[in-house]
């Protein structure tokens, strides 16, 4: 269950992914805090024109000092990558983290709840859903773009 540590470390992870939005091409823009007992270890941000993902830039920083932390990511991580890259929850497994804390669901094909399930089998702890009306504003025209018939 989100405590007061959790909800402080994703409102930073949704401030961090503000700035981004309109400026990550057909990614949404995500932000990513990477701490261990409320210290913040490294965080990011989806990087301009989409790529890397926040998650992938914030493990990066963190390097060794990810294993056995908390990830804060604003949208569930990807399950997947169209360009045959380790999708986010790879990268979260390979690193070590203990617990994914996420705000919202992300309804594409890439994740769709695929990352969600990928960490849970590996016996990462998630929690989704914290802050989700909070950083719902952040994917209103990411979602509109999914919507559209292709």
């Amino acid at each position: 269950m989100a405590d007061a540590r959790d909800i402080r470390l994703m409102r930073r992870a949704i401030a961090l992914a503000r700035p981004r939005v309109g400026l990550t091409g057909a990614n949404p823009a995500v932000g990513c805090v990477i701490a261990r007992d409320g210290a913040i270890l490294a965080e990011a941000a989806t990087a301009e024109g989409g790529r890397p993902h926040a998650e992938e830039l914030a493990l990066a920083s963190a390097g060794d000092a990810a294993r056995g932390a908390v990830a804060y990511v604003t949208l569930e991580p990807c399950g997947e990558r169209s360009s045959g890259k380790a999708s986010c929850s790879e990268r979260l497994i390979a690193a070590g983290v203990a617990r994914v804390v996420t705000a919202c669901a992300d309804p594409s094909p890439k994740a769709s709840r695929r990352g969600l399930d990928r960490l849970c089998a590996a016996g990462v702890e998630v929690e989704d859903g914290v802050l989700a009306a909070e950083s719902e504003a952040l994917y209103g025209a990411y979602l509109q773009t999914l919507a559209k018939p292709r």
